[in-house]
């Protein structure tokens, strides 16, 4: 009995969407598949950690009847990838056996039952939907996420803040050492809402949004969260726990300004981290009126030093940082000029976008 026929990029294409989340090896084995559940001419494919679960829908060749099984996802990704993107692929099932045709290629797959794979229970309760333009989001997750945590003990800070109130979308990202804030405006009024969604969803959002102007809805519940564009359905657990207050962390009134370009500025910090040391990342600045110096050193007593004028009245100030965390948030920001805000040598950095306030990172400064 033939399960399904389509061309090879349709099954590829809707197999890729839903992948990202499955793990190589994991506790029960069925994990590793996907999910296929066939209804008349729609294949429905669904993968899942006991997390995250992504579902998505393939069109199929005008077929009837209906289908249900699990094969391993990066396998049946590998098979298809090597075959032509016209070529049409059949999933056949004789004697318990299912088999892959493509061209005059032949496979013979290990299936495990659908009715054993572990769907997420989706919560009764979630909020009001709302929805933001992908290119939005992905533009707001973009600004943030490299601030993440990974693997700190205080799991809060393994993933983004959302806050999402009135006509404001937030979201938030720390690690203790730096704090990035991105903000949008929505077009319809939501009533306040804040979850924290973890590292592997973000970083998964990341990778299916696109950057055209197509809608993402939103829907928040106590523990979950359920996303859905592009005829995919993403639901998540969320983080439990409570999120530092970011508006604290905030600096507000720092009196020394430096607005600079964005490019040279990096540039500078990237020739000089050369000479930083790997467990070291230090870099001094030293700010003066006129001139921005940059300098580092490592053990074997070489060093760097780094001049760009600028524009600049304020006091002296000799400040140090770890250069990764200022060169993350550069290399994330799009606009030509950055603004740097700075109260003394020991106080945290304000780095923003002088033509968008909706835009704000804190560094920490180092001791050097």
């Amino acid at each position: 009995m033939i399960v399904f026929k389509s061309s090879q990029d349709k099954v590829l294409a809707a197999l890729q969407s839903v992948a990202g989340i499955v793990e190589r090896r994991h506790t029960l084995p069925i994990l590793a598949n996907v999910l296929l559940r066939k209804s008349g001419s729609q294949l429905q494919l669904t993968t899942s950690d006991l997390e995250i679960q992504i579902r998505t829908t393939a069109e199929l060749d005008g077929d009837s009847g209906s289908f249900a099984t699990t094969l391993g996802a990066r396998k049946l990704i590998d098979i298809l990838r090597t075959m032509p993107g016209d070529q049409t692929v059949s999933l056949e099932h004789t004697g318990g056996k299912l088999i892959l045709k493509g061209g005059k290629s032949r496979f013979t797959l290990q299936s495990l039952p659908a009715e054993d794979f572990p769907l997420v229970q989706e919560s009764a309760s979630f909020g009001p939907v709302f929805s933001v333009p992908q290119k939005t989001l992905k533009g707001l997750l973009g600004q943030v996420s490299f601030a993440m945590a990974v693997h700190d003990i205080r799991y809060y800070l393994n993933g983004i803040l959302f806050v999402a109130e009135g006509k404001q979308l937030s979201l938030v990202a720390t690690d203790g050492h730096r704090l990035a804030f991105a903000s949008a405006t929505l077009d319809v009024e939501v009533p306040k809402q804040e979850v924290i969604l973890p590292r592997k969803t973000v970083l998964e959002l990341q990778r299916l949004l696109s950057d055209k102007d197509g809608a993402i809805e939103m829907q928040f519940a106590a523990n979950q969260a359920k996303f859905s564009f592009d005829g995919m359905e993403f639901v998540t657990k969320l983080v439990e726990g409570k999120f530092p207050d970011y508006n604290r962390v905030i600096p507000k009134n720092h009196k020394n300004i430096v607005t600079l370009g964005r490019a040279p500025l990096l540039s500078s910090l990237q020739r000089t981290a050369i000479m930083t040391s790997e467990k070291f990342k230090g870099v001094r600045l030293n700010v003066e009126p006129g001139t921005l110096r940059v300098a580092s050193s490592n053990a074997e007593q070489e060093e760097a030093v780094d001049e760009l004028d600028i524009d600049y009245g304020g006091d002296t100030i000799e400040i140090g940082f770890n250069v990764t965390y200022l060169i993350d948030a550069l290399q994330n920001m799009g606009q030509e000029m950055v603004r740097v805000e700075l109260a003394d040598g020991n106080s945290s950095a304000l780095v923003t976008n002088p033509d968008d306030n909706a835009f704000k990172y804190v560094v920490m400064p180092m001791r050097i």
